[in-house]
């Protein structure tokens, strides 16, 4: 095909997050995540060949999340079995719901199951390894969490309390981080809660290692600036990595104003700024992140109320909590696990190398993916995980250099950034809605009791969620129940799902009724009418484009305007035609209709798969060669055999009568 196209990457790795391991996918992971990731990695197979592309996800198999939500039910007594297979029921759970909406993954398997298991483990020790032999590993004594009453340490989400992060407003923060994303360190937590016992816990000191994240600030800097100047990377991205970068800063209320003054000469050096105009807090800024600590304890012995600000802080990597990944065995610092969030972070190399390991590839060729210059990582992440795959992880990735997880030494190509695709929040009508929150969102699998999958993959793509955050506004869900009988009202989701089940399905239909009817079942061969070669053409380019910047709501916009173009030259030509009563117009306007159904059809493999391969079966083309982009776009003859061509038609299945390729779901029949 000949076009100016967009320098796609040789290989490629498309993520969609990790689930944790404790609850069924819920409409936020398929909406928001894994149809986008999904619709990506189809085109790129379709783009650059199934062969370069590695579609990888996995069930997060630790953190405490899961920890906590097998204790409750098993003293609740509805589980009975350990904790292993508590995460392997949830995981079998969600392969099922991610096969019930056709996310081709090429590994979904978890980070404490299969294969897969066997290869995080080793690829956990070594990555803290490597980390410490370059020098980025502290071993901290630091304060955590114990339940008197429970006589218990206390993992992450065993502790409740509210934010501590100067404008934040979570009344659902944990031990280290909040449900709106912000970390901080434990002794800062406001009114902690132990959700074993309800006591006020108390703070032990404990032994771990911690990744020195703040001596990459200047590393972080320049990165958001590269960003800032990429067209491509949404602006969500840099802004909120450049939040996390900020220097060290208390906020201390205006009114121990007094008692700050008298105390400051304790204080490590610092920079005040007064409060700004409405503002009931002054600024204390420090320049590291230790002095700052310092600081924090000089104003807790005197009582003083304070708040800290978005900063770099230490990274932690190791835990003691018993259900996690082993940590290796450094300085004789022995029993730790690695906390949930770094290992989730390395996971994909630990999948890809998995995959690559079952196709029977060298295990070195995990590097084709993540090291190559001609390859690149594509990570699909929900905004609100930002600062782990935005902040943490490149600093964790350029921590390695010169070398890699498995290479002593300096290594000629290590591994490079990743390219992030931050989606704002998918809400459930006008509210962000989460499992584990007041708001409960429907599961992914209650859906299809009344949407298609089709219907429901268009309307999420079309959401524009790389804009802005978007309600997804089923009617059948809609609390007002008054609105939810009307038959009046129209039911949002159903938007694009009408282009698909009148519309494309017109089209299709058109085509092979009229093959049938007039041209013995055969698909005319022929050269295509100059005007519909350029409308081709020309959305080829867009898309293409459009694809490159991850502008999926811009595909489907597209993808109306074409499909509704081809649809109207249908329409329009086949009655000149019969208006004429001309044969050879009638063959040219079903020639030209099959060359536009052909690429409509290509265009929305990525977005109703099963539907267009159906088209495709129909079409009698082989699918490796129907859904690729590697050809000129003439005409449909290049699918063709040459005795076909010679005898200038190509032999179709006969379409039955009223058959769908777009169907409605059962139950928007009344």
């Amino acid at each position: 095909m000949r076009t100016t196209a967009p320098a796609w990457p040789k290989r490629v790795v498309v993520t969609a997050g990790m689930p944790y391991g404790n609850k069924p996918l819920h409409f936020g992971h398929i909406g928001g995540v894994f149809v986008p990731a999904d619709a990506f990695a189809r085109f790129l197979r379709d783009r650059i060949g199934k062969e370069n592309v590695r579609f990888i996800s996995g069930t997060d198999c630790f953190g405490s999340p899961i920890n906590e939500g097998y204790r409750k039910l098993v003293e609740a007594g509805e589980f009975e079995g350990t904790i292993e297979d508590y995460v392997l029921k949830n995981h079998e759970a969600q392969k099922q719901t991610l096969a019930a909406y056709d996310i081709s993954l090429s590994i979904y398997e978890g980070s404490n199951i299969g294969h897969s298991g066997d290869v995080h483990q080793l690829i956990s020790e070594k990555f803290i390894e490597k980390l410490h032999e370059n020098g980025w590993l502290q071993r901290k004594s630091t304060l955590q969490f114990f339940d008197p009453e429970a006589d218990t340490f206390l993992n992450g989400r065993q502790v409740v309390g509210r934010c501590p992060v100067q404008g934040c407003k979570s009344e659902h923060a944990y031990a280290d981080e909040c449900d709106l994303g912000h970390s901080y360190a434990p002794e800062d937590l406001i009114a902690p809660k132990s959700s074993i016992t309800g006591v006020t816990p108390e703070m032990r000191p404990v032994d771990n290692w911690y990744f020195d994240l703040p001596a990459f600030r200047d590393f972080l800097l320049s990165l958001v600036a590269d960003l800032e100047a990429d067209p491509e990377i949404r602006a969500i991205v840099p802004q909120t990595i450049k939040e996390f970068l900020a220097p060290p800063v208390m906020y201390v209320k205006c009114e121990e104003r007094e008692h700050f003054d008298a105390i400051a000469k304790n204080l490590p050096p610092f920079e005040l700024r007064e409060a700004q105009k409405g503002k009931q807090s002054f600024e204390v800024e420090f320049a590291t992140i230790d002095e700052r600590d310092e600081a924090r304890k000089v104003l807790e012995a005197e009582s003083i109320r304070f708040r800290t600000g978005k900063t770099l802080v230490p990274f932690r990597i190791t835990g003691n909590i018993e259900w996690g990944v082993k940590a290796p065995v450094i300085d004789g610092l022995e029993g730790l696990t690695v906390w949930c969030w770094p290992e989730s972070l390395w996971a994909p190399m630990s999948f890809t190398m998995a995959i690559n390991d079952k196709m029977g590839l060298p295990r070195g060729s995990w590097r084709d993916f993540w090291c190559d210059e001609e390859a690149c990582v594509y990570q699909f992440i929900g905004q609100d995980n930002l600062y782990f795959y935005g902040v943490a992880q490149p600093a964790l990735i350029e921590a390695l250099r010169p070398g890699d997880i498995l290479s002593p030494g300096e290594t000629e190509n290590p591994i490079r950034q990743t390219r992030l695709v931050a989606n704002h929040h998918i809400l459930f009508g006008d509210k962000k809605a989460s499992s584990s929150g007041a708001v409960k969102p429907p599961t992914a699998d209650a859906l299809l009791d009344y949407y298609t999958v089709d219907q429901l993959r268009a309307h999420f793509l079309a959401l524009g969620l790389d804009q802005k955050s978007v309600g997804f506004k089923p009617k059948v869900f809609d609390p007002d129940e008054a609105k939810r009988n009307d038959p009046r009202v129209a039911d949002p989701v159903l938007k694009e799902g009408t282009l698909l089940t009148n519309v494309f399905n017109r089209l299709a239909r058109s085509c092979f009724y009229e093959a049938q009817k007039n041209f013995e079942g055969y698909m005319p061969l022929g050269a295509i009418t100059p005007e519909v070669r350029r409308k081709v053409f020309d959305t080829f380019v867009e898309y293409d484009q459009l694809m490159y910047k991850v502008e999926l709501h811009s595909i489907m916009t597209l993808m109306d305007q074409f499909i509704r173009y081809a649809n109207k030259y249908w329409t329009d030509g086949i009655k000149a035609a019969e208006d004429a009563q001309d044969q050879d117009m009638r063959r040219q306007v079903l020639i030209d209709s099959f060359y536009l159904l052909r690429v409509a059809t290509l265009l929305m493999h990525p977005v109703v798969p099963a539907s267009t391969e159906r088209i495709c079966d129909y079409l009698s083309f082989e699918f490796d060669d129907f859904f690729s982009w590697n050809y000129d776009f003439d005409s449909c003859e290049e699918l063709c055999s040459a005795g076909e061509i010679s005898e200038g038609k190509h032999r179709i299945r006969e379409l039955p009568p009223r058959f769908d390729f777009f169907a409605k779901h059962p139950s928007q029949f009344k």
